[in-house]
């Protein structure tokens, strides 16, 4: 039997090992606890939690602002359909099966704010745009904006858009399997290369089935944007459908964490992943803390947490914004889609996931190399927007393994998850993404000037 640990640990390393593993265990242990626990009970932990807040707290005010109403609405909003009523937009529901069995949720903006589409689930004549969420997320991520103005989905909604939405297998909304029960382990066992053999490819196909649309223009948030990468270089038949490919934030190769006894665990053997979490769902105890733990001290945890593994200080969004949105930042996925980017990581390569986990233990190294994504197949007009404080893009190694029609503009002072939430993004990150809507739009969507509607947000900020 080979195991991977030996020899390639150093002391601290190991003693990071052992008391990272009893302090899982007694997470889990508390995490049964609280699933055995009445409803009262949970909210007797909560407003306790929120009653030492206040105590400790030097800035709380009595009485809400007008904002932190806004952001106790957004937070408090359930699922999709909520956040979309709040700022007067109707969605549409729709659910895909791909080809090996897994049913996934797409969320749908038809009309503009306060219109509806008379004949749900059929064609708009628009052109399509399709959004998709980011590692640990879901669809929600694009629209729990504390003002529409900053809200990706509902200006392109209002541009004249057809706006859709994916989420990936195993999420909130896409929890179902024709084949296997969502708690075997079965239902479980998938990496990136599952989203881009089938979920990214299938979801495309099904939006343009009911949109009656040849191409759309896709829109992906960091693993959204690798899933991409990654379809569009196995699938050369999918670039002909795909008008342009905006990246945000883009992920292909990260460079690791900012935790320097993590990251080095975690390259030393990806595979330990699976020691501690098992083999299904990734964090799944998380929406339980977060229903147990005051709003404010669930964002601090959070921003903890993010500055802690990544060194993201999260300075450009909004505090209410954290409020409002990191209540939907967490959604399920699989251990072994994490243990995908370790390995990623770990190899400095985009490739595939490496099933042979003994590879990773052995004296003398491989005697093969994982096959990789070959990006610089990808047709697709490819457009990336990152932020130049995002520790999780390595841009110049990016553009080696992209084609020479790439395009590139760079957010100063921005990190990751500012590309979504941050203040200034209505300013800095949607025009440029509605711009390049414009010019890689094919004919069938109309002239440039259809979109524009009375808006301003094509102005770049000087």
């Amino acid at each position: 039997m080979v195991v991977p640990l030996i020899g390639r640990l150093k002391g601290h390393e190991y003693a990071a090992l052992v008391g990272g593993f009893f302090f899982l265990v007694f997470e889990t242990a508390i995490s049964f606890i609280i699933m055995l626990l009445p409803i009262p009970i949970i909210q007797w932990f909560h407003n306790h939690s929120r009653t030492l807040f206040h105590r400790f707290s030097v800035t709380h005010a009595n009485g809400k602002s007008e904002a932190e109403d806004v952001a106790d609405a957004i937070r408090k909003a359930k699922d999709f359909g909520e956040l979309c009523q709040y700022w007067g937009y109707t969605h549409e529901e729709h659910v895909v099966l791909t080809k090996d069995g897994y049913l996934l949720g797409l969320h749908r903006l038809p009309a503009k704010r306060g219109q509806r589409k008379r004949s749900p689930g059929t064609s708009t004549g628009k052109p399509v745009v399709y959004l998709h969420h980011g590692l640990l997320m879901n669809s929600e991520v694009w629209v729990c904006l504390t003002n529409a103005e900053r809200c990706l989905p509902f200006v392109l909604a209002e541009q004249g858009f057809d706006v859709w939405m994916g989420n990936n297998r195993g999420n909130k909304y896409s929890k179902k399997s024709v084949h296997h029960d969502p708690n075997s382990v079965k239902f479980w066992n998938y990496s990136l290369d599952d989203f881009a053999w089938h979920d990214i490819p299938d979801s495309i196909q099904y939006i343009l089935d009911i949109t009656k649309s040849s191409t759309l223009s896709y829109v992906g948030f960091s693993q959204g944007t690798a899933q991409a990468f990654a379809a569009l270089s196995i699938h050369p038949q999918l670039n002909a459908k795909v008008n342009v490919f905006i990246a945000l934030a883009p992920a292909m190769s990260p460079r690791g964490l900012a935790a320097p006894l993590v990251d080095g665990l975690m390259k030393a053997s990806p595979t330990l992943v699976y020691l501690f979490f098992g083999r299904r769902a990734i964090l799944s105890s998380a929406t339980t803390w977060q229903a147990i733990l005051y709003p404010p001290i669930f964002t601090s945890v959070i921003d903890t947490s993010l500055r802690f593994l990544f060194n993201w200080h999260s300075h450009n969004i909004p505090y209410l914004q954290k409020i409002a949105a990191y209540a939907h930042l967490y959604s399920l996925a699989s251990v072994k889609s994490v243990v995908h980017w370790f390995q990623i990581m770990r190899e400095g390569a985009f490739q595939m996931y490496d099933d042979d986990v003994s590879a990773f233990g052995s004296p003398g190294g491989r005697a093969y190399r994982p096959a990789r994504f070959p990006t610089k197949n990808i047709v697709t007009p490819i457009v990336l927007l990152y932020g130049d404080k995002d520790s999780l893009v390595d841009i110049q190694m990016m553009l080696k393994e992209l084609p020479d029609h790439t395009t590139v503009t760079r957010l100063d002072g921005y990190e990751h998850l500012d590309i979504l939430w941050g203040k200034d993004i209505d300013k800095d990150v949607i025009p440029e993404v509605v711009n390049a809507l414009k010019v890689y739009c094919d004919d069938s969507c109309g002239s440039p000037d259809k979109f524009k509607d009375g808006f301003k947000v094509f102005e770049r900020q000087s």
